[in-house]
């Protein structure tokens, strides 16, 4: 042990480094970590002042009052650490009074009963002057709840140095020094501590552990001077990550080698439609659907289908393998891309270059047809006329489509309801004159004239093409209704009609998503009413009427603002 005046000695520089390392930290305020380090390096500096007060004392009384003051410094030291590595490698989150709370019990009680140790024996059983080398010193032999904070402290001690042994490795030097600089300056004075309880120090009465904050201190010190501690910081490393996984824009769970939910993001659990909370430990076949025909090593990806109808959206799902370094399967992350717009991309291409090549190609031939078999007279001449007002309708039915993709790309306009229902029917009146279309307006359906009820631009062809169709292919005192309704958030426009109804294989192809060469539909109308409607972030019905016809049920999201 060292001499009386060397230990003063040595205990001042302590007390001095200490100290600095303290301003320095407390300057640097606002960086993470900053705060906690401040209080753990004030911590050992209290316990350094009065451990030079205990060993200085001449009376029993005078040593027992500063090893009882002393705790306070003990106490701040383990919660202070644990709190700072937290902070410091961006694990903040944990770092909330309510944490901090539930930390400080343990050494709130030990200062209390420090302070009344003079009425139980729960932390010191009993007190006494010796003389060991030569110096007489206090001897202390602890108590059940002496153990209990020993052994807290060094829990604490643990937890917080496991984050600070990742960044080891890190291949950032800065961070590498920082956290070399941060364990020797906190296993220094804990390696003492354990050959103190061990017996093992020259004066067994005497914890040298405050000796060993000198040790501490430098190290500190090196770490906010050299390393930049305070300057460079790995705190946003560890949350940019998880920010990463948690607003990517493709869904991701994380399965282990078991095939069980170990994570997901939101954009996953909006995709699979489950509450994080109500699926993380379940197997994973129960969350994601056909998950047992996704590839269980390597990376690779497959389509996925979820939700039904208009509704549905496709995925394709890929299953990359995580391992540790030994390369021992550790689970997967199953990532979820959309291809949804991709694939209806390809879809409505199909249905334009089927038409362009079937519809169009057939109206041409039976023209052509016609037209050798026209006499003199003029016969076959109304056959060639409807080829041909056939092909012109296509043809206005092919713009209506581009009308509608281009209005797709301009989501911030709008119009008023008014301007598109009134602008539809009249349209239709003027095309199809003995056709009755009737306009309604809700009274109870919260429209009110339609004027100030803004929706998409996209509903014109939609509607348009609705009224149209109901017009077009009905020859029995044919009528249509419209009638509109409006809630706070949605507007839902319903026409009815007295006709043939619409045929099966046609719904067959719109529900399906997609033609075939020898099961499609026979134009763009319907098409163009599905796609629209897509396009409004809105649903369809197709239903068949009660007594006959055909209701169609088209339901888009009110707009902010509409353009008159």
């Amino acid at each position: 042990m060292l001499p009386s005046g060397t230990l003063t000695a040595v205990m001042l520089l302590t007390v001095v480094v200490g100290t600095t390392a303290a301003l320095l930290a407390w300057r640097e305020r606002q960086e993470p970590g900053a705060v906690p380090l401040t209080a753990l390096l004030a911590g050992q500096v209290w316990w350094s002042v009065f451990f030079v007060f205990e060993y200085r004392a001449g009376t029993l009384a005078g040593k027992v009052f500063y090893s009882d003051v002393q705790w306070v410094g003990v106490v701040v030291i383990p919660v202070a650490w644990l709190l700072f590595a937290l902070e410091y490698t961006g694990r903040d989150h944990y770092v909330r009074p309510r944490y901090v709370g539930l930390l400080s019990v343990v050494p709130v009680v030990t200062v209390v009963l420090a302070a009344t140790n003079g009425y139980h024996d729960l932390l010191y059983l009993d007190t006494e002057l010796v003389t060991e080398a030569g110096r007489t010193v206090l001897h202390r032999t602890g108590g059940p709840w002496y153990w209990v904070i020993t052994g807290y402290t060094y829990l604490l001690g643990l937890l917080g140095s496991i984050p600070l042994l990742g960044l080891v490795r890190s291949d950032s030097l800065p961070f590498r020094g920082q956290s070399l600089g941060l364990l020797v300056g906190t296993l220094a004075p804990w390696a003492s501590n354990v050959l103190f309880l061990a017996g093992a120090v020259p004066i067994p009465s005497l914890d040298p552990t405050p000796v060993f904050f000198a040790v501490s201190g430098v190290a500190y010190l090196g770490a906010i001077t050299r390393f930049r501690l305070l300057g460079t910081s790995p705190s946003a490393n560890h949350r940019a990550r998880r920010l990463v996984f948690e607003r990517m824009r493709e869904g991701a769970v994380v399965v282990d080698r078991h095939d069980y939910v170990v994570d997901m993001n939101e954009q996953a659990a909006e995709i699979l439609d489950v509450d994080p909370r109500d699926v993380l430990g379940d197997p994973a076949a129960e969350v994601i659907p056909r998950y047992e025909h996704l590839p269980e090593e390597g990376r690779a990806s497959r389509h996925l289908t979820l939700g039904e109808g208009l509704q549905s959206r496709q995925y394709d799902a890929t299953v990359t393998a995580v391992a540790d370094f030994h390369g021992r399967s550790l689970g997967g992350v199953i990532s979820f891309h959309d291809v949804s717009d991709h694939l209806r991309r390809q879809q409505r291409l199909e249905v334009l270059n089927r038409v362009l090549r079937h519809n169009i190609r057939t109206e041409t031939n039976l023209i052509y047809g016609n037209a050798d078999l026209m006499d003199a007279e003029g016969a076959h001449v109304e056959a060639v006329k409807e080829g041909a007002m056939r092909i012109e309708a296509i043809s206005d039915k092919a713009r209506d489509v581009i009308d509608i993709f281009e209005r797709g790309r301009q989501p911030g306009r709008a119009l008023t309801l008014s301007t598109v229902l009134d602008e539809c029917v009249e349209e239709v009146r003027e095309e199809y004159p003995s056709v009755a279309v009737d306009l309604e307006m809700a009274p109870d359906g919260g429209c009110g004239d339609g004027s100030d009820i803004a929706v998409s631009p996209v509903l014109t062809s939609v509607v348009r093409n609705v009224v149209e169709n109901a017009a077009e292919h009905n020859d029995d005192d044919p009528w249509v209704r419209v009638r509109a309704t409006c809630a706070d958030d949605t507007v839902e426009i319903r026409v009815a009609d007295n006709g043939p109804g619409i045929n099966d294989h046609e719904r067959t192809a719109l529900e399906r998503g997609n033609e075939t060469p020898l099961d499609h539909g026979s134009g763009l109308g319907l098409w163009l009413i599905a796609w629209g409607t897509e396009m409004a972030d809105g649903d369809l019905e197709i239903d068949d009427r009660e007594g006959g016809g055909t209701e169609v049920t088209v339901r888009v999201p009110r707009l902010a603002a509409a353009e008159e």
